[in-house]
Protein backbone atom coordinates (compact mmCIF):
# COMPACT_ATOMS: atom_id res chain seq x y z
CA UNK A 1 0.00 0.00 0.00
CA UNK A 2 2.83 2.48 1.08
CA UNK A 3 4.67 1.13 -2.22
CA UNK A 4 1.42 2.16 -4.54
CA UNK A 5 1.08 5.86 -2.78
CA UNK A 6 4.60 6.44 -3.27
CA UNK A 7 4.38 5.63 -6.81
CA UNK A 8 1.55 7.67 -7.18
CA UNK A 9 3.06 10.77 -5.52
CA UNK A 10 6.18 9.78 -7.90
CA UNK A 11 4.19 10.22 -10.91
CA UNK A 12 2.29 13.38 -9.82
CA UNK A 13 5.91 14.96 -8.82
CA UNK A 14 7.19 13.84 -12.15
CA UNK A 15 3.88 15.52 -13.95
CA UNK A 16 4.15 18.32 -12.22
CA UNK A 17 8.29 18.83 -12.77
CA UNK A 18 7.62 18.36 -16.68
CA UNK A 19 4.80 20.80 -17.03
CA UNK A 20 7.30 23.43 -15.49
CA UNK A 21 9.84 22.63 -17.69
CA UNK A 22 8.04 23.05 -20.77
CA UNK A 23 6.52 26.03 -22.93
CA UNK A 24 4.52 26.76 -25.94
CA UNK A 25 7.34 27.34 -28.75
CA UNK A 26 6.06 27.82 -32.52
CA UNK A 27 7.21 24.80 -34.43
CA UNK A 28 5.23 26.35 -37.81
CA UNK A 29 4.51 29.75 -38.83
CA UNK A 30 3.64 32.10 -41.70
CA UNK A 31 3.80 35.96 -42.08
CA UNK A 32 0.24 37.21 -43.03
CA UNK A 33 -1.04 39.65 -45.17
CA UNK A 34 -4.01 41.58 -47.01
CA UNK A 35 -6.04 41.03 -49.75
CA UNK A 36 -9.10 42.60 -50.82
CA UNK A 37 -11.99 40.36 -50.53
CA UNK A 38 -13.32 39.29 -54.60
CA UNK A 39 -16.66 40.61 -55.63
CA UNK A 40 -19.65 38.84 -54.74
CA UNK A 41 -20.09 35.86 -56.90
CA UNK A 42 -22.87 36.67 -59.41
CA UNK A 43 -26.39 35.04 -59.37
CA UNK A 44 -26.26 31.47 -60.14
CA UNK A 45 -22.66 31.08 -59.21
CA UNK A 46 -21.54 28.14 -56.74
CA UNK A 47 -19.73 29.62 -53.68
CA UNK A 48 -15.84 28.41 -54.11
CA UNK A 49 -15.69 28.27 -58.08
CA UNK A 50 -13.72 31.35 -57.63
CA UNK A 51 -11.04 29.49 -56.15
CA UNK A 52 -8.38 28.61 -58.07
CA UNK A 53 -8.04 24.86 -59.85
CA UNK A 54 -4.73 25.20 -60.83
CA UNK A 55 -1.69 23.46 -59.50
CA UNK A 56 0.20 25.46 -56.31
CA UNK A 57 2.25 27.29 -57.35
CA UNK A 58 0.90 28.10 -60.95
CA UNK A 59 0.08 31.37 -59.90
CA UNK A 60 2.67 34.42 -59.94
CA UNK A 61 4.36 34.99 -56.83
CA UNK A 62 2.22 37.08 -54.71
CA UNK A 63 -0.79 36.76 -56.78
CA UNK A 64 -3.70 33.93 -55.35
CA UNK A 65 -6.22 32.91 -57.62
CA UNK A 66 -9.79 34.80 -55.79
CA UNK A 67 -11.19 32.28 -53.27
CA UNK A 68 -14.93 32.88 -51.81
CA UNK A 69 -16.21 30.44 -49.24
CA UNK A 70 -19.73 29.78 -47.73
CA UNK A 71 -20.46 26.48 -46.03
CA UNK A 72 -17.38 25.35 -46.62
CA UNK A 73 -14.47 23.60 -45.02
CA UNK A 74 -10.34 24.59 -46.10
CA UNK A 75 -8.07 22.07 -45.63
CA UNK A 76 -4.48 23.64 -45.44
CA UNK A 77 -1.22 21.58 -44.67
CA UNK A 78 1.47 22.71 -42.57
CA UNK A 79 4.77 21.04 -42.61
CA UNK A 80 6.29 21.31 -38.63
CA UNK A 81 9.93 21.77 -37.91
CA UNK A 82 10.04 20.17 -34.09
CA UNK A 83 7.72 17.62 -32.90
CA UNK A 84 5.71 17.31 -29.74
CA UNK A 85 2.97 15.90 -28.07
CA UNK A 86 0.55 18.65 -26.92
CA UNK A 87 -0.32 21.44 -29.79
CA UNK A 88 -2.51 23.98 -30.46
CA UNK A 89 -3.14 26.31 -33.32
CA UNK A 90 -3.02 30.26 -33.74
CA UNK A 91 -5.81 31.55 -36.22
CA UNK A 92 -5.48 34.94 -37.43
CA UNK A 93 -8.34 37.85 -38.50
CA UNK A 94 -5.16 40.44 -38.50
CA UNK A 95 -6.46 41.84 -41.34
CA UNK A 96 -10.02 41.58 -41.35
CA UNK A 97 -12.19 44.60 -41.06
CA UNK A 98 -15.16 42.31 -39.92
CA UNK A 99 -15.50 39.44 -37.58
CA UNK A 100 -14.72 36.33 -38.52
CA UNK A 101 -17.01 33.25 -37.58
CA UNK A 102 -15.39 29.33 -37.52
CA UNK A 103 -17.61 27.23 -37.43
CA UNK A 104 -15.54 24.31 -36.67
CA UNK A 105 -11.69 23.41 -36.18
CA UNK A 106 -9.87 20.34 -36.13
CA UNK A 107 -5.92 18.99 -36.47
CA UNK A 108 -4.89 15.81 -37.85
CA UNK A 109 -1.72 14.01 -39.13
CA UNK A 110 -1.67 14.42 -43.00
CA UNK A 111 -1.39 10.98 -44.62
CA UNK A 112 -0.89 12.37 -48.21
CA UNK A 113 -2.51 14.48 -50.56
CA UNK A 114 -6.24 15.38 -48.60
CA UNK A 115 -6.36 12.34 -46.84
CA UNK A 116 -5.63 12.21 -42.95
CA UNK A 117 -3.98 9.17 -40.88
CA UNK A 118 -7.07 6.85 -39.48
CA UNK A 119 -7.78 7.91 -35.67
CA UNK A 120 -5.60 11.10 -35.83
CA UNK A 121 -8.15 13.83 -35.64
CA UNK A 122 -8.62 16.31 -32.77
CA UNK A 123 -11.20 18.53 -32.51
CA UNK A 124 -10.24 22.13 -31.61
CA UNK A 125 -11.64 24.32 -29.38
CA UNK A 126 -11.26 28.26 -28.30
CA UNK A 127 -11.32 28.66 -24.62
CA UNK A 128 -13.58 25.47 -24.05
CA UNK A 129 -16.04 26.69 -27.31
CA UNK A 130 -16.33 24.60 -30.72
CA UNK A 131 -16.36 27.82 -32.44
CA UNK A 132 -15.24 31.11 -32.50
CA UNK A 133 -15.88 34.19 -34.02
CA UNK A 134 -12.67 36.23 -34.15
CA UNK A 135 -12.59 39.75 -33.82
CA UNK A 136 -10.90 42.25 -36.94
CA UNK A 137 -7.41 42.74 -36.53
CA UNK A 138 -7.01 39.79 -33.77
CA UNK A 139 -5.89 36.27 -33.07
CA UNK A 140 -6.80 33.22 -31.26
CA UNK A 141 -4.96 30.39 -29.72
CA UNK A 142 -7.41 27.15 -29.87
CA UNK A 143 -7.08 24.78 -26.89
CA UNK A 144 -4.45 22.22 -26.64
CA UNK A 145 -4.80 18.84 -27.62
CA UNK A 146 -3.01 15.79 -27.26
CA UNK A 147 -1.20 14.62 -30.42
CA UNK A 148 2.02 12.92 -30.82
CA UNK A 149 3.72 14.91 -33.38
CA UNK A 150 6.50 13.99 -35.26
CA UNK A 151 9.14 16.21 -35.78
CA UNK A 152 8.88 17.36 -39.79
CA UNK A 153 6.00 15.99 -40.58
CA UNK A 154 2.58 17.36 -42.10
CA UNK A 155 -0.55 18.37 -39.98
CA UNK A 156 -3.49 19.08 -41.66
CA UNK A 157 -5.81 21.76 -40.04
CA UNK A 158 -9.68 22.36 -41.29
CA UNK A 159 -11.67 25.31 -40.62
CA UNK A 160 -15.43 25.11 -41.54
CA UNK A 161 -16.47 28.49 -42.10
CA UNK A 162 -20.10 28.57 -42.05
CA UNK A 163 -20.72 32.07 -43.86
CA UNK A 164 -19.83 33.93 -47.03
CA UNK A 165 -16.32 33.75 -45.80
CA UNK A 166 -16.45 37.41 -45.11
CA UNK A 167 -18.70 40.45 -46.29
CA UNK A 168 -17.36 42.08 -49.86
CA UNK A 169 -15.62 45.10 -47.45
CA UNK A 170 -13.34 42.86 -44.93
CA UNK A 171 -9.86 41.51 -46.31
CA UNK A 172 -8.59 38.21 -46.09
CA UNK A 173 -5.51 37.56 -43.89
CA UNK A 174 -3.41 35.29 -46.06
CA UNK A 175 -0.48 34.19 -47.38
CA UNK A 176 0.16 33.87 -50.44
CA UNK A 177 2.73 31.60 -52.52
CA UNK A 178 2.52 28.73 -49.85
CA UNK A 179 4.75 26.36 -52.25
CA UNK A 180 1.61 24.02 -50.78
CA UNK A 181 -1.44 22.65 -52.13
CA UNK A 182 -4.38 23.26 -49.95
CA UNK A 183 -7.56 22.15 -50.06
CA UNK A 184 -11.53 23.46 -50.50
CA UNK A 185 -14.04 21.06 -49.76
CA UNK A 186 -17.97 20.84 -51.34
CA UNK A 187 -20.87 22.80 -49.26
CA UNK A 188 -20.59 21.50 -45.83
CA UNK A 189 -18.32 21.28 -42.26
CA UNK A 190 -16.12 18.16 -43.02
CA UNK A 191 -14.22 19.43 -40.21
CA UNK A 192 -11.73 16.23 -39.37
CA UNK A 193 -13.87 13.94 -41.65
CA UNK A 194 -11.34 11.05 -43.36
CA UNK A 195 -12.02 11.45 -46.74
CA UNK A 196 -12.91 15.40 -47.61
CA UNK A 197 -14.82 15.87 -50.87
CA UNK A 198 -12.58 18.43 -52.69
CA UNK A 199 -13.95 21.22 -54.78
CA UNK A 200 -10.79 22.58 -55.61
CA UNK A 201 -7.15 23.56 -54.28
CA UNK A 202 -5.55 26.87 -53.59
CA UNK A 203 -1.82 27.66 -53.67
CA UNK A 204 -2.04 29.78 -50.45
CA UNK A 205 -3.11 29.37 -46.39
CA UNK A 206 -5.93 31.52 -45.37
CA UNK A 207 -6.48 32.04 -41.76
CA UNK A 208 -4.04 30.15 -40.62
CA UNK A 209 -0.99 32.11 -38.28
CA UNK A 210 0.51 29.30 -36.40
CA UNK A 211 1.32 26.09 -35.08
CA UNK A 212 2.57 25.46 -31.45
CA UNK A 213 4.03 22.37 -29.50
CA UNK A 214 5.20 21.88 -25.97
CA UNK A 215 8.78 21.48 -25.32
CA UNK A 216 11.54 21.64 -22.71
CA UNK A 217 12.25 25.07 -21.17
CA UNK A 218 15.68 25.06 -23.11
CA UNK A 219 14.00 24.82 -26.75
CA UNK A 220 14.92 27.66 -29.06
CA UNK A 221 13.44 29.19 -31.80
CA UNK A 222 14.58 30.71 -35.09
CA UNK A 223 12.46 32.96 -36.59
CA UNK A 224 13.61 33.17 -40.45
CA UNK A 225 12.71 36.79 -41.53
CA UNK A 226 12.67 37.98 -45.15
CA UNK A 227 11.20 38.18 -48.64
CA UNK A 228 10.32 35.69 -51.65
CA UNK A 229 13.56 33.51 -51.13
CA UNK A 230 12.89 33.16 -47.45
CA UNK A 231 9.64 32.12 -48.47
CA UNK A 232 10.83 29.65 -51.12
CA UNK A 233 9.40 31.29 -54.54
CA UNK A 234 9.95 28.92 -57.36
CA UNK A 235 11.08 26.09 -55.10
CA UNK A 236 9.24 22.93 -55.68
CA UNK A 237 5.84 23.18 -54.83
CA UNK A 238 5.06 20.55 -52.08
CA UNK A 239 8.50 19.21 -51.34
CA UNK A 240 9.69 21.63 -48.54
CA UNK A 241 12.54 23.26 -50.33
CA UNK A 242 12.66 26.08 -48.98
CA UNK A 243 16.42 27.56 -47.04
CA UNK A 244 14.60 27.22 -43.79
CA UNK A 245 13.28 23.93 -44.44
CA UNK A 246 17.26 22.31 -45.30
CA UNK A 247 17.89 24.08 -42.26
CA UNK A 248 15.65 22.67 -39.81
CA UNK A 249 16.78 19.06 -41.34
CA UNK A 250 20.29 19.81 -40.50
CA UNK A 251 19.52 20.77 -36.89
CA UNK A 252 17.21 17.76 -36.00
CA UNK A 253 20.25 15.71 -37.45
CA UNK A 254 22.71 17.08 -34.95
CA UNK A 255 23.78 15.26 -31.90
CA UNK A 256 22.36 15.68 -28.48
CA UNK A 257 18.95 16.81 -27.09
CA UNK A 258 18.59 20.20 -27.65
CA UNK A 259 15.97 21.06 -30.36
CA UNK A 260 15.74 24.12 -32.65
CA UNK A 261 12.37 25.08 -34.32
CA UNK A 262 12.44 27.30 -37.32
CA UNK A 263 9.81 29.65 -37.95
CA UNK A 264 9.47 30.89 -41.70
CA UNK A 265 8.49 34.71 -41.62
CA UNK A 266 9.34 35.47 -45.57
CA UNK A 267 6.79 37.13 -47.61
CA UNK A 268 7.09 37.37 -51.34
CA UNK A 269 7.58 40.60 -52.87
CA UNK A 270 8.25 42.17 -49.29
CA UNK A 271 10.53 45.20 -48.87
CA UNK A 272 12.07 46.92 -46.23
CA UNK A 273 10.95 50.56 -46.35
CA UNK A 274 8.19 50.61 -48.43
CA UNK A 275 5.02 48.82 -48.77
CA UNK A 276 3.81 47.60 -52.71
CA UNK A 277 0.63 45.95 -53.46
CA UNK A 278 -1.24 44.11 -50.87
CA UNK A 279 0.47 40.48 -51.07
CA UNK A 280 3.65 41.97 -50.46
CA UNK A 281 2.93 42.88 -46.93
CA UNK A 282 3.57 45.85 -45.03
CA UNK A 283 7.23 47.09 -44.87
CA UNK A 284 9.86 44.85 -43.03
CA UNK A 285 10.15 47.67 -39.99
CA UNK A 286 6.13 47.79 -39.50
CA UNK A 287 5.66 44.20 -39.41
CA UNK A 288 9.10 42.88 -37.05
CA UNK A 289 7.36 43.13 -33.64
CA UNK A 290 4.25 40.86 -35.14
CA UNK A 291 6.52 38.60 -37.20
CA UNK A 292 9.28 38.16 -35.01
CA UNK A 293 8.98 39.50 -31.55
CA UNK A 294 5.78 38.41 -30.67
CA UNK A 295 6.95 34.59 -31.87
CA UNK A 296 6.79 32.24 -28.79
CA UNK A 297 10.57 30.91 -27.73
CA UNK A 298 11.93 32.99 -30.09
CA UNK A 299 15.23 32.93 -29.52
CA UNK A 300 17.49 33.85 -32.75
CA UNK A 301 16.52 35.80 -36.20
CA UNK A 302 18.26 35.50 -39.51
CA UNK A 303 17.42 38.55 -41.53
CA UNK A 304 17.52 38.70 -45.70
CA UNK A 305 15.86 41.87 -46.64
CA UNK A 306 16.33 44.32 -48.94
CA UNK A 307 16.69 42.90 -52.68
CA UNK A 308 13.24 44.03 -53.50
CA UNK A 309 14.07 47.87 -52.14
CA UNK A 310 16.59 48.12 -54.37
CA UNK A 311 15.02 45.82 -57.63
CA UNK A 312 12.35 48.18 -57.24
CA UNK A 313 14.02 51.33 -57.29
CA UNK A 314 15.65 50.83 -60.27
CA UNK A 315 18.38 53.47 -61.19
CA UNK A 316 16.58 55.52 -58.56
CA UNK A 317 19.03 56.88 -55.98
CA UNK A 318 16.65 56.30 -53.12
CA UNK A 319 16.69 54.51 -51.27
CA UNK A 320 20.01 54.56 -50.79
CA UNK A 321 22.16 52.04 -49.17
CA UNK A 322 22.51 53.92 -46.48
CA UNK A 323 19.12 54.05 -45.94
CA UNK A 324 19.11 50.15 -46.24
CA UNK A 325 21.92 50.04 -43.21
CA UNK A 326 19.88 51.78 -40.92
CA UNK A 327 16.72 49.70 -41.56
CA UNK A 328 18.81 46.38 -40.60
CA UNK A 329 20.37 48.73 -37.41
CA UNK A 330 16.58 49.53 -36.22
CA UNK A 331 15.80 45.49 -36.28
CA UNK A 332 19.19 44.74 -34.19
CA UNK A 333 18.18 47.46 -32.04
CA UNK A 334 14.61 45.83 -31.36
CA UNK A 335 15.94 42.11 -31.69
CA UNK A 336 18.33 42.88 -28.69
CA UNK A 337 15.87 44.75 -26.61
CA UNK A 338 13.89 41.68 -26.59
CA UNK A 339 16.86 39.16 -25.86
CA UNK A 340 17.33 37.80 -29.22
CA UNK A 341 20.77 37.09 -31.30
CA UNK A 342 20.02 38.07 -34.33
CA UNK A 343 22.03 37.30 -37.78
CA UNK A 344 22.61 39.11 -40.82
CA UNK A 345 22.24 37.41 -44.63
CA UNK A 346 23.76 39.03 -47.71
CA UNK A 347 21.55 39.63 -50.42
CA UNK A 348 21.99 36.56 -53.00
CA UNK A 349 22.77 37.89 -56.50
CA UNK A 350 20.53 39.28 -59.01
CA UNK A 351 21.96 40.17 -62.45
CA UNK A 352 19.66 39.31 -65.20
CA UNK A 353 16.60 39.76 -63.21
CA UNK A 354 13.71 41.94 -64.48
CA UNK A 355 14.48 44.74 -62.25
CA UNK A 356 18.40 44.79 -62.47
CA UNK A 357 20.47 47.83 -62.37
CA UNK A 358 23.87 48.34 -61.97
CA UNK A 359 22.78 51.10 -59.77
CA UNK A 360 20.80 48.88 -57.86
CA UNK A 361 23.87 46.48 -58.08
CA UNK A 362 26.33 48.92 -56.27
CA UNK A 363 23.52 49.26 -53.19
CA UNK A 364 23.56 45.24 -52.98
CA UNK A 365 27.28 45.38 -52.63
CA UNK A 366 27.16 47.79 -49.87
CA UNK A 367 25.02 46.80 -48.10
CA UNK A 368 26.52 42.90 -48.52
CA UNK A 369 29.24 44.13 -47.29
CA UNK A 370 28.29 46.44 -44.21
CA UNK A 371 26.63 43.12 -43.58
CA UNK A 372 29.84 41.30 -43.60
CA UNK A 373 32.18 43.76 -42.19
CA UNK A 374 30.35 46.36 -39.76
CA UNK A 375 30.01 43.49 -36.63
CA UNK A 376 26.61 45.31 -36.27
CA UNK A 377 24.98 41.93 -36.51
CA UNK A 378 25.70 38.90 -34.08
CA UNK A 379 27.01 37.25 -36.87
CA UNK A 380 26.92 36.84 -40.56
CA UNK A 381 25.34 33.88 -43.53
CA UNK A 382 27.09 34.58 -46.55
CA UNK A 383 24.33 33.79 -48.80
CA UNK A 384 25.73 35.91 -51.34
CA UNK A 385 28.78 33.80 -51.14
CA UNK A 386 26.61 30.12 -51.32
CA UNK A 387 24.86 30.83 -54.27
CA UNK A 388 26.76 33.18 -56.78
CA UNK A 389 28.94 32.36 -59.88
CA UNK A 390 32.57 32.98 -58.89
CA UNK A 391 33.37 33.93 -63.28
CA UNK A 392 30.61 36.17 -62.79
CA UNK A 393 29.95 37.23 -59.47
CA UNK A 394 26.76 39.62 -60.19
CA UNK A 395 24.86 36.27 -61.00
CA UNK A 396 23.32 33.42 -59.69
CA UNK A 397 25.72 30.12 -59.83
CA UNK A 398 23.61 28.43 -63.28
CA UNK A 399 23.31 25.21 -60.98
CA UNK A 400 21.54 27.37 -58.28
CA UNK A 401 19.33 29.74 -61.01
CA UNK A 402 15.34 29.04 -61.38
CA UNK A 403 15.47 31.27 -64.26
CA UNK A 404 14.54 34.42 -63.46
CA UNK A 405 17.98 35.29 -62.31
CA UNK A 406 16.47 36.54 -58.96
CA UNK A 407 15.30 33.12 -56.85
CA UNK A 408 17.00 30.42 -56.18
CA UNK A 409 16.07 26.94 -57.48
CA UNK A 410 15.73 23.71 -55.59
CA UNK A 411 19.30 23.16 -55.53
CA UNK A 412 20.05 27.10 -54.46
CA UNK A 413 18.02 26.39 -51.58
CA UNK A 414 19.50 23.27 -50.56
CA UNK A 415 23.52 25.42 -50.85
CA UNK A 416 21.67 28.13 -48.94
CA UNK A 417 20.75 25.88 -45.78
CA UNK A 418 23.82 23.82 -45.98
CA UNK A 419 25.69 27.47 -45.99
CA UNK A 420 24.63 28.06 -42.56
CA UNK A 421 27.07 27.46 -39.89
CA UNK A 422 25.60 25.16 -37.37
CA UNK A 423 27.83 26.82 -34.74
CA UNK A 424 25.85 29.97 -34.48
CA UNK A 425 22.79 28.00 -33.18
CA UNK A 426 24.80 26.45 -30.13
CA UNK A 427 23.78 26.54 -26.83
CA UNK A 428 24.86 29.45 -24.23
CA UNK A 429 25.30 31.78 -27.50
CA UNK A 430 24.62 35.55 -26.39
CA UNK A 431 24.19 38.79 -28.36
CA UNK A 432 26.29 41.48 -28.96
Amino acid sequence: MFKSCAAILLGALFTLWAANNERWVGTWATAVVTRPQPPRPASGEQPGTSATTAPAGAQPAGQPAPLSLANQTLREIVHVSIGGSRVRVVLGNEFGTAPLTIGAASLALRDKEAKIVPNSNRALAFSGRPSVSIPPGASMISDAVDENVAPMSDLAIDLYVPDEMMPPTSPFTVHAGASQTNYVSSTGNFAGSAELPVLTTMPSWYLLERVEVTAPADTGVIVAFGDSITDGARSTPNTNNRWPDHLARRLLARPGNSKLAILNAGIGGNRLLSDSINNFGINALARFDRDVLAQPGATYVVVLEGINDIGNARANPVPSAADLIAAHQQMIERAHDHGLIIYGATLTPFEGAAYFTPEGEAKRQALNNWIRTSKAYDGVIDFDSATRDPASPGKFLPLYDSGDHLHPNDAGYEAMGKAIDLHLFAPGKKHH
